[in-house]
């Protein structure tokens, strides 16, 4: 069962299920869980991917754009036609061992062009949530690419999430992942 905004801001008061929500959230969210922003953009260094059985390793990154708390105006990223980037929440969650956020992007970014790539979180993970966004608008032949970008100010809302109880007894997340790490620059041994 999905939980409602009532109970959802009754877990942020008592114990803080998500921190850093924005006012509009914390005061009259929408829907059936919060609407999440983005925080940071961050690029894909070259470097070697292993996915394996027991161990795992992912190319580094580089911040290509933060958001900032205090700044009266955002930077803004531009993401080109065909680029991937990973972005994470400006949010954190702190999901107890009977709750299983979901992500969904917001409509807006495939009315855009954009998709967002995004996981189920597993309960008893704590920290920022990273996702993947990609622009899949192709440019023609003989048309000017900067008429395909997609402008996302840093703040923006990217993501809304959800929260389902756990029937039964869930497992607690115990991946290298805990507390919003991006990367796994060397290979190491998955728990």
């Amino acid at each position: 069962m999905i939980l409602g905004p009532d109970v959802l801001l009754e877990l942020v008061k008592k114990q803080k299920l998500v921190t850093n929500l924005s006012d509009r959230e914390l005061k009259n969210p929408e829907g059936a869980g919060f609407d999440l922003r983005i925080g940071e953009v961050l690029e894909l260094k070259p470097g070697r991917a292993f996915l394996g059985v027991t161990e795992r390793e992912t190319p580094d990154v580089k911040t290509l754009a933060k958001f900032r708390s205090r700044a009266k105006k955002q930077d803004t990223f531009k993401l080109m036609p065909g680029q991937f980037v990973l972005i994470t929440t400006i949010e954190e969650v702190k999901t107890p061992i009977d709750l299983a956020p979901h992500l969904f992007a917001r409509s807006t970014l495939f009315r855009s062009g954009a998709t967002l790539l995004c996981t189920q979180i597993a309960p008893g993970y704590k920290g920022k949530l990273t996702m993947g966004l990609y622009n899949f608008r192709e440019v023609p032949p003989h048309a000017n690419p900067a008429d395909y970008v997609i402008e996302i100010e840093m703040g923006a809302r990217v993501a809304h999430v959800q929260f389902e109880r756990v029937e039964g007894e869930g497992a607690q997340y115990r991946g290298q992942w805990q507390g919003g790490r991006v990367a796994a620059t060397q290979r190491e041994v998955q728990v």
